[in-house]
Formats: C-alpha cells, structure tokens, sequence
C-alpha cells in the first residue's frame, strides 16, 4: 500500500509558547482545510519549562497529523529547525514561530511558489513590522550586510521565521549552532539557487514576550556570518587559503633571510667589519615570518584532513517524539 502524499510539512519550533499554542493549532487547521492540503505539524519543544509539552501532547490525542518533538533542554532555534527537518515528510516545508507573529494564512501562496513557480526557497519579509526601533535598526543593518556577503541580493529579511521550501531541500542542508538566520545561504552554498521572497504579514506578539531573542544575537550574527562565508568558500578546501598564505609568508621570510645573510657575506669578501646577523632585527623578523608560514601550512594540512567532519556536533538529547 503506498503512503500517503503529504502536500505540507509544517515544522513550528518554540520555547514556553504554551499561550500562543492552541490558536495556532486552530488557526494552521483552518487553513489547510480550507485550501484541501494533507498536512503535518511538527512541533519542536526547545526545552520549554512552561505546559507547551502537555499542551502539544493533547493535540496529538486526537490528530495524528500532529508530531512532537521534546527536547530534555534548551538548545535554540537551529538545533530545533535541524531536528524538524529531519523528521518532515511533506512535499513543502514551511516553517514558523509559535509566538502567532508570522500567518499561516500566508501558507497557501508560499506553496504555490514552491510548486508552481519552481522555486527552492521561499522567504517571508515582514516588510511592516511591530518591533521597537532598537530591533528594526541593526536589523536592517545586519541583512545589509548578509546580502552583500550571501550573494543573495533579492532577500531583504533573512531571519524571518517563516519560510518555505522544497523537501530536498531540509534534506541538503545542516543547520547547527545558530545558523537558522541564514538558511538561505545554506541552502545556495548546497546548490539550491532559485531562491524567492515574498512580503508578509507580521502581527504583534499576543502573548509574551520573544524567547529567540537576545542583544547578543547581533554579534553572534555576524560571527556566524563570516564563519558561515568561510566555510562556505574554503571550508572543503581549507589548505587553499592556509595553504597559499603560509606559503607566502614562508617565502617572503625566506628571501628576507637570505638578503641579510648576503649583506654580512658581502661585507666579510671587502673586509668590512660587520654585525652580527643575529644583531639585525629584520633577521629575527623574517625567522618570525617562516615560523609562522609554517604554522599556516600544517594548519591547512590539518584542515584538510579533518574537513570540517564533527562527531556529534548535531547529537542532541531527545527525551520524548511521536
């Protein structure tokens, strides 16, 4: 017997959202109904200490299109995402907070991108946003910045929630740490470039306040941003950046050696009383650059062998799933 098609996996992460919960069970229901899509929604607990558990227990009671996921503590959103996407099954995933800020009314239109337009990914721009002018502000700097570095210019919003995309996608792509608001230049990185955006309603926080938050997500954000450049540029091929720059180094320092090695030769052949070499502080500089080519070199080497495989980076303690 052939299992059933899933139209739309619906992957919602969250922490102590269990306010928000029920309106948006509802709420994602009656569009799907509405709009004949089978369905999944599979809700990431983050570790939450509020009821969210018990709350998205008693929808899987009754619904078995309800999954769960129940994290023994707090990881973040990444980790939550990466967790989601593995466990999805429907043709198109869309992913969203739980905090009723991003409409699952956008759902219908953010398929029919995936589907009929062929897009890999689509992401949501909360073009209108009801967030203080603290937040708006590096916000904007910051996707500045990620699209100058991501090569995505078409995206004005790269943290929004609410996103959609082709199955294969989720599939190709490992979101770890904190690399959530740049899944779209992981999934470009993965090969996946027909990447959209689309202007979306955002509405105020009804219950709360943010849990994803922080002021220290702007500096992880652009930490994360040149990490992820770096990996993305030279992370399968480490020993083509230290490689050639220890190369350099060591060379330069090399010939550096040598001029002052040939200056104390030239004197010595006319009879010319000179210092020692070891008197010389280019020659303690140029020794400072070969050590240091050298330490670059076997840094590449290195990197080269490990490639970036970390046991265990995405091992993380499931308590509960259904």
């Amino acid at each position: 017997m052939d299992k059933e098609i899933i139209n739309i996996s619906v992957v919602v992460p969250l922490f102590n959202e269990a306010e928000s919960l029920p309106e948006l069970y509802a709420w994602i229901g009656r569009v799907m109904a509405a709009n004949g899509f089978s369905y999944e929604i599979i809700f990431v607990n983050d570790g939450s200490t509020d009821d969210s558990w018990r709350v998205i227990e008693g929808f899987a009671e009754t619904d078995k299109r309800v999954h769960g996921i129940k994290f023994r503590r707090n990881y973040g959103k990444s980790p939550a995402l990466f967790c989601g996407f593995q466990a999805a099954k429907g043709q198109v995933v869309i992913t969203m907070d739980a905090d009723l800020q991003d409409s699952p009314d956008e759902i219908p239109e953010l398929y029919r991108m995936i589907t009929v337009e062929g897009y890999d990914l689509v992401s949501g721009y909360k073009q209108k946003r009801y967030d203080p002018l603290s937040k708006t502000l590096p916000t904007k700097l910051f996707n500045a910045t990620a699209r100058k570095v991501s090569g995505i210019h078409n995206l004005h919003d790269f943290n929004c929630g609410l996103k959609a995309y082709r199955l294969e996608v989720v599939k190709n792509i490992e979101v770890y740490g904190e690399m959530h608001r740049y899944i779209p230049y992981l999934a470009k990185n993965a090969g996946f470039s027909k990447i959209a955006e689309k202007v979306v309603h955002h509405q105020a926080r009804k219950f709360g306040k943010t849990k994803f938050g922080g002021l220290n997500r702007f500096v992880n954000g652009y930490l994360d941003l040149l990490s992820l450049w770096f990996m993305g540029t030279f992370g399968m091929k480490p020993m083509h950046v230290f490689g050639f720059l220890g190369s350099i180094m060591f060379f330069l320092g090399f010939v550096a050696v040598i001029i002052v090695g040939a200056i104390k030769l030239v004197a010595i052949c006319k009879g010319v009383a000179a210092p020692l070499v070891t008197s010389s502080p280019y020659f303690f500089i140029a020794l400072t650059t070969m050590i240091l080519g050298t330490q670059l070199f076997v840094a590449g080497f290195l990197g080269e062998l490990i490639s970036r495989n970390a046991a265990g980076r995405n091992n993380y303690q499931i308590e509960k799933e259904f």
